[in-house]
């Protein structure tokens, strides 16, 4: 049975977490959105219709009305592994602080956060500490997060901070740990394994008195934790698609280093694409990119589902790929699928009420933005609001 909500939707880019709550069983009947990309605006207006576009973060007011579930996937930059680590003073990602102002004022029932790994570490854990400060500031939120990676249920390596926040009597926690076959545990104690923190009385039981601990979040997991075989299995217990870094049509997956000091096409490890990126270079410097060393240019720039290559493709009449010199990058619809997105989710958008095609390279960047689809999925499948 469905399950009305009311949504406002931060940061909210081509609308990941609408599409996982969507795909979760809930119905949105009251649905605003806030995105200062014009790109992003005008895909999410394309996708989703109804809803109501409310402007930049530091405009809204939490005077415009209830919503149940607040979900922002706040800017990264200056928390990620790969940038220059300003953390939360950082102009980016201080806007999580106007995120925090808008759960202050609206006190919805739930309130989702999903951030890169590299919160954890940003300036020797300190950033990651004020942020649970500021969410525990507010009062009457319980809260609990884990790090997901996508890999656990479509074949890219992408790991991401998921934090739930449960309103006192609107919400029960126990949204995590999720495992890596999506498997509900009974257990009330974290485990190291699972990468799960909680910010509750009695170490992950719900708490009955209104106090908290501070229990630290896992750091630098077991890496043999994080190896996967890149094939995952859908509910209908079919065979869900797997990349294969060998393929008998000379198929391989990996990433390409062009610069001075690069090292060229470098295959992956494991059977599974590296993390998209928002950025899309011509050609496929720094992105996950696609080595074909045999057939002919047609066929291999056609990979289908009945490939055992990278079945996320083009799929069936997908026509032919270009490719030059034999390595090319991701097609947006290749991105899409990685990301859980249907096919040609990012290519058209509303602007000024007209529909247009989005520039390719705004559509990579949309993609690599993105929440996963399925990750949200299963977060918001595990929800319990009593509205």
């Amino acid at each position: 049975m469905q399950k009305d909500i009311k949504l406002l939707d931060l940061f909210s880019g081509t609308g990941g977490f609408a599409l996982g709550l969507k795909q979760a069983g809930f119905n949105i009947i009251k649905h605003q959105f806030s995105e200062i990309d014009k790109h992003a605006i005008a895909n999410y207006k394309h996708n989703f219709k109804n809803a109501e576009y409310i402007g930049s973060i530091t405009d809204v007011s939490g005077s415009r009305g209830q919503s149940d579930i607040i979900t922002f996937g706040s800017p990264c930059q200056d928390f990620s592994l790969a940038g220059k680590r300003k953390g939360i003073e950082g102009e980016r990602s201080s806007l999580i602080m106007e995120a925090i102002r808008l759960i202050s004022e609206i006190q919805p029932s739930v309130f989702i956060w999903e951030n890169v790994k590299g919160t954890f570490s940003s300036n020797n854990g300190e950033d990651f500490w004020a942020i649970l400060n500021a969410f525990t500031n507010i009062g009457r939120y319980r809260l609990e997060w884990q790090l997901l990676n996508t890999s656990w249920f479509l074949p890219q390596n992408r790991e991401r901070i998921y934090l739930v926040g449960h309103l006192a009597g609107s919400s029960k926690p126990g949204v995590f740990p999720i495992t890596k076959t999506h498997q509900k545990t009974n257990t009330t104690q974290p485990t190291q394994n699972n990468k799960v923190g909680t910010l509750m009385a009695g170490y992950g039981k719900i708490p009955t008195d209104g106090t908290y601990i501070q229990v630290k979040p896992i750091q630098n997991p077991d890496r043999k934790q994080k190896q996967q075989n890149g094939r995952r299995i859908k509910n209908t217990n079919e065979p869900s698609f797997t990349i294969s870094a060998t393929d008998t049509q000379g198929v391989v997956i990996g990433t390409l280093r062009t610069h001075n000091d690069g090292k060229g096409f470098r295959k992956v490890k494991q059977n599974i694409s590296p993390t998209i990126p928002a950025r899309a270079r011509e050609d496929g410097s720094g992105q996950p990119v696609i080595k074909v060393t045999g057939g002919t240019q047609k066929n291999a720039g056609q990979l289908t589902n009945k490939s055992t290559a990278l079945t996320s493709a083009m799929g069936e009449g997908g026509g032919h790929i270009p490719i030059v010199n034999q390595i090319r990058r991701l097609t947006e619809i290749e991105c899409e699928r990685l990301q859980g997105f249907p096919d040609n989710w990012t290519k058209y958008g509303f602007y000024n009420n007209v529909k247009k095609e989005i520039p390719k390279t705004q559509r990579y960047k949309l993609i690599g933005n993105a929440v996963t689809v399925n990750v949200v999925k299963e977060v918001t499948s595990r929800l319990h609001i009593n509205n």
